[in-house]
């Protein structure tokens, strides 16, 4: 392949691009972006995990609202801290080859902060306060919004999300598989 001695065997670079929206070569420049975040840990060990302090290194995800979130989806033990195949599923998911409905699948599970499958008011507030930043609404305005929200959305009327329900949402917005997306 041309890029000198990879850690990874053929079969094993074949099995990432079966299973991921990347093809071999794109999975080896994965694999120097995470051992970029740690050398010394991952140099000599492709199974070694980071923790979740690291992984938010990444520029990406340092500056995404939602960083330590997407850490702790994709991370195997939910614990934000990732491996390397939890890195490449992140980074695939995200990739402009990824289908619009898995973006929507793994962005639902990012916004459901409790863990319910469910985007209920709490969801949706810490969703929209990771938004806003600094900006802050006071509580009447958050109420409205998220009352707006659920207007909108909550199709059954049951004061919350399911998954059917947002991503409904995210077929009518255009532009949502270019927001969700985070560059190798």
């Amino acid at each position: 392949m041309g890029q000198g001695k990879s850690q990874f065997s053929e079969e094993e670079l074949q099995d990432y691009e079966d299973l991921t929206y990347f093809s071999k070569k794109e999975v080896l420049y994965a694999h120097q972006k995470f051992k970029a975040l740690a050398p010394e840990k991952v140099g000599h060990n492709k199974n070694a995990k980071l923790p979740i302090n690291k992984m938010l290194q990444y520029p990406e995800l340092g500056v995404n609202p939602f960083g330590e979130r997407i850490c702790k989806v994709f991370s195997s033990s939910r614990d934000g801290d990732c491996t390397f195949e939890d890195f490449l599923d992140m980074m695939s998911v995200f990739s402009e080859a990824a289908p619009k409905s898995v973006k929507a699948e793994h962005a639902f599970r990012i916004f459901d902060f409790d863990g319910d499958d469910m985007l209920g008011t709490s969801d949706l507030k810490q969703v929209i306060e990771r938004l806003l930043g600094n900006n802050k609404l006071t509580e009447r305005e958050m109420q409205h919004l998220i009352q707006n929200i659920l207007e909108e959305a909550d199709l059954d009327d049951d004061g919350s999300l399911s998954f059917a329900e947002f991503e409904h949402i995210i077929d009518k917005s255009s532009d949502f598989s270019n927001a969700f997306r985070i560059r190798l």
